[in-house]
């Protein structure tokens, strides 16, 4: 069944902890005995396949609709789309409808003849900003070597809870966690991941950052924020809840209203696969994300005044 496939993706999929032994999570050399019970939950890539198969064209079996594309660049090679928070990328089984990956497909026929219409990496559903997304097949696979050879830049801004150092580098792999299979974790059978991160402004109880990926793992900058006790502000998957915050955070309105992860892709740079020049785009932070750190600023300085205030009195 599966001798199609590479032995690197047969091999992710170990890693990734799609399929368990004897209900744990192993090793791709560690070796069987004989007896074990296997257990394979469908990586995503494998289902979209199965579903491709099962329709019999691939995603020209998914319906495109009239979704708005907010297109940063576009030329015959490629499209760099700014997607909102609240877009999911592709289409999962249960929710075949209204993602980019249809909006694609109504926006220009031919991306039907790419795999997943384009879609070369992702962001989660309520992470907003910068991705892109290849036109052609010659496109595509130019796009994935640069994603494989780490070639392509991605910065995100970030706004997490606690006082962040100024700057620093997390090194720690990441893999599906043991007991939540919907969930990421930092565990020692995990992919390498790399995140550098740097602090941009101060806040009471939290700050932004800006944040670069050297990898590209599922909820990468989620797991390792969180990872060194500096989970993203609305994380509703890795966070805190309000309840557990420090109080100077968890008192802000905007914080309280916050109900994503606030995180956006503000930069992205890459090479042209038509033209072989370095580009790059950036994207400001949406309403939401600006609003937060305006309110935050605002709380800071006032409590800086009043601080001032007290010392000269």
């Amino acid at each position: 069944m599966y001798d199609s496939y590479s032995r690197s993706r047969l091999q992710s999929w170990i890693a990734d902890g799609y399929l368990t032994v004897d209900g744990k999570q192993r090793r791709t050399r560690d070796k069987m005995l004989g007896g074990e019970l296997l257990s394979l939950q469908l990586p995503p890539d494998l289902l979209a396949d199965m579903l491709s198969e099962a329709d019999g064209d691939g995603v020209s079996s998914f319906v495109p609709e009239p979704i708005d594309l907010d297109i940063v660049y576009e030329d015959e090679h490629i499209l760099v789309i700014n997607k909102p928070a609240g877009l999911v990328m592709h289409p999962a089984p249960g929710n075949r409808r209204g993602t980019l990956l249809n909006g694609l497909l109504h926006y220009s026929a031919a991306q039907a003849g790419v795999p997943r219409a384009g879609i070369v990496h992702r962001l989660d559903k309520e992470t907003s900003g910068l991705c892109v997304v290849a036109r052609t097949l010659e496109a595509h696979t130019h796009l994935v070597r640069q994603l494989q050879a780490r070639d392509m830049g991605r910065t995100y801004t970030a706004v997490v809870i606690g006082d962040v150092p100024i700057n620093g580098t997390i090194d720690a792999p990441i893999g599906r966690h043991p007991r939540d299979r919907k969930r990421m974790a930092v565990i020692d059978s995990g992919k390498p991941a790399v995140t550098h991160f740097e602090c941009v402004e101060r806040y009471l109880g939290c700050a932004r950052v800006m944040v670069k990926l050297e990898t590209g793992r599922t909820h990468q900058i989620r797991v390792h924020m969180t990872h060194i006790g500096h989970a993203l502000v609305g994380d509703p998957s890795y966070g805190r809840r309000l309840a557990v915050l420090p109080r100077q955070v968890a008192e802000v309105p905007a914080v309280a209203a916050f109900k994503r992860q606030a995180l956006h892709a503000t930069r992205l740079t890459l090479i042209n696969p038509g033209s072989e020049e370095e580009m790059s785009f950036e994207a400001p932070m949406p309403d939401d994300m600006q609003h937060l750190c305006a309110e935050l600023h605002d709380i800071a300085e006032t409590a800086l005044r009043e601080e001032s205030d007290r010392h000269n009195g």
